[in-house]
């Protein structure tokens, strides 16, 4: 089955987080849209993609939207995979026996980076590295907060369009 599709509704799940909380995404949703990212730390691709999702993390005041990691690994593999990357957003914990919530969104590739309206609504979905797809991520992450646009990419810097997952 291939992931959720933009149109469908996202599923809603409740998962660990790294200090042991508990996220909702339904109750994440109250505030703003929800910027998912299904991720593993072993994935080439993933370790090329979420530093790029940080940036966006870290240029905008995060008072409406967020944007969650959610590895399939578990907590301390996870933990070393933040600390090797940079990696400051929340980032929650898919049980790695059952996977309940890759599975709720039909994952067959990571990284699978889906943005969530408040409706619930998933407005895009990305199956592994592309480029344009991260910059509406962080256009619409700008408009929703009301902020400038901070280019997520820096001049001079060698960014592929496309990497499959």
């Amino acid at each position: 089955m291939p992931a959720l599709m933009a149109g469908t509704a996202a599923p809603d799940f409740t998962l660990e987080t790294m200090d042991g909380r508990k996220f909702s995404l339904a109750e994440a949703r109250k505030r703003g849209p929800v910027v998912a990212a299904f991720f593993k730390i072993s994935c080439p691709v993933c370790q090329y993609a979420l530093p790029f999702l940080e940036r966006i993390h870290r240029s905008h005041p995060r008072e409406k939207a967020v944007i969650v990691g959610i590895s399939q690994d578990d907590k301390a593999s996870t933990a070393a995979f933040m600390r090797e990357y940079g990696i400051t957003f929340p980032v929650l914990l898919d049980d790695t026996r059952t996977y309940p919530a890759s599975n709720a969104y039909g994952l067959t590739n990571v990284p699978t980076i889906f943005y969530i309206e408040p409706s619930g609504e998933i407005e895009i979905t990305s199956v592994g590295w592309s480029r344009p797809d991260i910059e509406e991520i962080n256009s619409r992450i700008a408009a929703v907060e009301k902020v400038p646009l901070t280019p997520v990419f820096r001049r001079g810097e060698e960014v592929s369009d496309f990497r499959a997952g």
